[in-house]
This record gives structure tokens, sequence and C-alpha cells, in this order.
């Protein structure tokens, strides 16, 4: 008996040592603790799945729709017709400059075959001036107005590519509208660095007043050039070009900050992001076949296109799309999450087998081994002891005399 109750014993004891190596860390009813769980409101590393509320990280992210598509840009204005040019001496306007000096007008020229005149019209179409300069000009077709209120004429079309140089004439605004038959213009001379090209644009900036000239291709890339900071009157000026650009431009016009410029085509507005190298950021399509002026509108917030009908239009300047807004991340349950849960069960279930086995061994040991015998002898060996006889045998057998 004495050795199934150390049997007994030290299996009971060894099973509840078991229990509690399977017990978490803490108190027994403790929840227990993983490395990959986050907590409500935590931010989880890579490894670990996301709950409600945790910020995700890049692997983890779930976004609400397609990731990366751009929401597309709310469509411009409608062209509004603006006025329609009913006057037999602008029969094919070629360029429109806004006046600096008089509030709804506008300066225009004819394309090619005559001497430099200058027209200009208001708001209603009508020819409030004519401006004629002496001056013998091949093929004028661009103009522009500098913030100072000087007037550029460009004398830069070349279609057959055989001039040595092209000019620019300028005059300043008159100080009342009133016809002037023979002005005479100061004279700018201007040579590309590669050889002659055909242009129809001359641009300005309106900040520093320097000149621009881009050339005119039927496809491909046309080509930007620069006039030097300060052109001379003296002597022939030597372009320098800076950028491509895009094929067919007939006119263009920077926008008032001087940050981007709108190029004309007979079919499209380009929008370019000027700076050391300009770039076609946005385009739109005309509302007319045909056209080869652009300018600034009244407020400067738009723009004037002209067409071959004479009738001008008031239209958006074409703008690059907005950028697209993220979606609010939604945060999915990683797939260790699943995992954590059926080893916890596992554990669970596993922790109570023990207890139950390490129970039923105690009991076991109770029943074979009653505590009342054990009384008992301890009794028996104390009287013994007081009277000087031999201790009784724990089994029940005499001792020898």
């Amino acid at each position: 008996m004495s050795l199934l109750r150390t049997v007994l014993t030290v299996t009971a004891a060894s099973l509840l040592s078991l229990t509690g190596a399977a017990l978490p860390a803490g108190a027994a009813g403790a929840l227990p603790t993983f490395s990959t769980t986050a907590a409500a409101g935590a931010v989880p590393n890579s490894s670990t799945s996301e709950v409600a509320g945790a910020v995700p990280n890049s692997s983890t992210t779930r976004a609400a729709g397609p990731v990366g598509n751009e929401r597309a840009a709310d469509p411009p204005p409608a062209p509004k017709k603006r006025f329609t040019i009913r006057d037999d001496r602008v029969d094919d306007s070629s360029g429109l400059a806004r006046s600096q000096k008089y509030e709804g007008i506008w300066w225009t020229v004819n394309d090619s075959g005559e001497n430099a005149v200058v027209h200009g019209i208001d708001s209603t179409g009508k020819v409030r001036v004519e401006l004629g300069l002496k001056a013998p000009a091949k093929d004028v077709e661009a103009i522009a107005v500098d913030r100072d209120g000087t007037i550029y004429i460009a004398d830069i079309g070349d279609n057959k590519k055989n001039r040595d140089m092209i000019e620019v004439y300028t005059i300043p605004e008159p100080s009342a509208l009133e016809d002037e038959s023979a002005l005479r213009p100061h004279r700018y001379d201007f040579e590309y660095p590669d050889g002659a090209h055909d242009a129809e644009t001359l641009l300005i900036d309106p900040g520093t007043g320097r000149l621009f000239f881009v050339t005119k291709v039927a496809s491909g890339k046309s080509g930007i050039y620069a006039a030097p900071e300060q052109a001379s009157r003296e002597g022939t000026n030597e372009l320098t070009k800076i950028a491509d650009g895009p094929a067919g431009v007939t006119d263009g016009v920077f926008l008032p900050d001087g940050s981007q410029v709108v190029l004309r085509s007979l079919t499209d507005l380009a929008t370019m992001e000027w700076g050391d190298e300009p770039n076609v950021i946005a385009r739109t399509a005309t509302p007319t076949a045909q056209g080869d002026a652009v300018a600034l509108s009244d407020s400067g917030n738009s723009l004037l296109i002209s067409s071959k009908t004479s009738a001008v239009y008031d239209v958006a300047v074409p703008s690059r799309k907005p950028a697209a807004t993220p979606p609010s991340p939604k945060a999915t349950p990683a797939p260790a999450a699943a995992s954590d849960s059926g080893e916890t069960k596992k554990n669970h279930n596993l922790r109570w087998i023990i207890v139950g086995a390490a129970l039923f061994a105690i009991l076991i040991t109770f029943l074979t081994f009653p505590p009342g015998r054990r009384e008992r002898l301890d009794r028996m060996a104390e009287n013994a002891r007081l009277t000087g006889q031999p201790p009784p045998d724990p089994h029940g057998r005499r001792r020898a005399a």
C-alpha cells in the first residue's frame, strides 16, 4: 500500500506541475497573450494583424475600391461664343493679344500677304482702330503685348524655310484709339542656331519681358527658342533652344503669373508648365475645327480663341487632373488571427485534460490510503514511545519480543 501511495502521490504532483506549465503567465483564468495579436487602437507592425481602429501598414492595407485610380477631372465649362469679327479688314486673324492699356480691347493681325497692320477690336467684334507700320514685313504671324503696353508684331513665318533672319517690330499702345497709317516701329532681328524654321508663335514672359519663339512642325516635336534676356536692336540676336514643344503650334500666351504657357494648334490647346524644362501637363480640344490665335480673356482667368470663321470663343485653361484622394483604409484580419484562435482553443482543452487527470490521481490516493488510519498509527506509535514498548508494525504484523 505504501508503494502504491507513493506512486500515486508522485503522479499527482507531476500532473499538477504539467498543469501549471500549460497555464499562461499570471493567475488562472487570465487571458493568454500572443505576439501576433494587436490591441484595439494599437499600431501594428508588419507581422501583426490589423483590428478596427489600428493604423495598417503598407503590406496589409486594403483600400475600398481600386487602388491608384485617379478620379476623373471635373469637366471644364462649355466654350462660350464671345463675339464674331465682322469687318473685311480682319479676314484671317493669325494672332490675338489683350491690351494692357484699354479694357475690352484685343490687338490682332492678319496672316501674311500684307505689310504689318495691327487692328484693335472690342468685345463686340468691332474694329475700333487700325495701326499701319512702315516696315517691310514678309510673313506676320503673331502679336503680343508686354506688361508695359508695348505691342510686338512678329514677322516670323517661313513656310519654305529659307529665311536667314526673322524680325520682330514693336510699337507702344496708342495714346488714343485713333487710326494711324505710318508708324515707325523698332526692329529686332533674330536667327536660329540650327537653321531656318517656320514659326507662328511669340511669347513674352510677363515677369522678365523675355521673348520666346515656338516653331511649327506638322508632326513630331517643335522647338522652343529663347531670345537673349535683353534683345538688342544692333546686329542680330541669336536664339537658344531651351525645350521641345508639341506639333502644329499656331499661337501661345503666358498665363498672368508666368508659371504656365498655353499653346494653340488648329484643333487643341496645351498647357505647359514653365521652368527649366517646360513640359505639357494638360490638353483639351478646341470648339472649332480650325483656328490660329489665342489670348487671355478680360479677367485673365480664361482664354479667347479665334477661328477661321472669325468667331471668337471664351474657353477654360486646360488644367491637370486633380490627384486622387486616397480612400479611407479598411483594415482586414490577417490569416494569423485565425491560426491564433485555433491554437488558443487547443491549449485550453489540454489544460483541462491535465487538471482532470491530476484531480483523479489525488482522489485515488485518498481512497486507497484514508487519513483515519494514519492518525491511528500515529497515536499507537506515541503510546509505544511513552511506555517503552516497540512501535506498532504499520502493516499489522506483530513484532518479535
